[in-house]
């Protein structure tokens, strides 16, 4: 066998073996980065979650972490309970929208969980659930369907807030 021919078979060994071997590396590092991603923003999300508990720590005497709603707080409790209410609807609105889909992968999923529970307490309170028709004013339309579906599971109780975007669509 003659050095072209050998040349020639190495390059066709090249292409039948390295070739393909080359696209799945390429591949795995695509994924591997994808996933580092993803658990970046999961981790970012975690952080700003643990921020908002400082903030709810900051204003104890709102009773935030507390199963029962401050039973009659006054108007500047209210205010601040809003505003509280209205950063948390904000920072459930970027989880939805970063790491909820139809369909996820088991780790997706074990992260969104963590969401969904999150989402699932603070529907319990009364406070929380009952300013949702005015804290959901503007959101994204699937956001709001899917924390409207966790407030009714977890009461029992039909919200109205259904209609919130119909105006914007017509």
């Amino acid at each position: 066998m003659s050095l072209a021919e050998l040349l020639e078979m190495g390059s066709y060994a090249v292409t039948v073996f390295g070739l393909p071997y080359a696209a799945w590396v390429f591949w795995v590092e695509q994924r591997k980065e994808r996933e580092n991603e993803e658990e970046e923003a999961y981790q970012h999300l975690s952080d700003a979650y643990n921020d908002f508990l400082k903030v709810v720590l900051d204003h104890a005497d709102l009773q935030l972490r507390t199963n029962p709603a401050l039973p009659e707080p006054t108007p500047e409790q209210r205010e601040r309970m809003l505003i509280i209410f209205d950063m948390l609807i904000a920072l459930f609105e970027r989880a939805f929208l970063i790491a909820f889909r139809e369909k996820m992968s088991v780790t997706e999923q074990r992260r969104w969980n963590s969401w969904d529970d999150y989402m699932r307490e603070w529907c319990r309170r009364d406070d929380f659930r009952q300013s949702l028709p005015l804290l959901l004013r503007g959101e994204d339309p699937d956001f709001v369907a899917y924390i409207r579906h966790i407030a009714e599971e977890e009461t029992g109780e039909h919200l109205i807030i259904a209609d919130i975007h119909k105006d914007t669509n017509t």
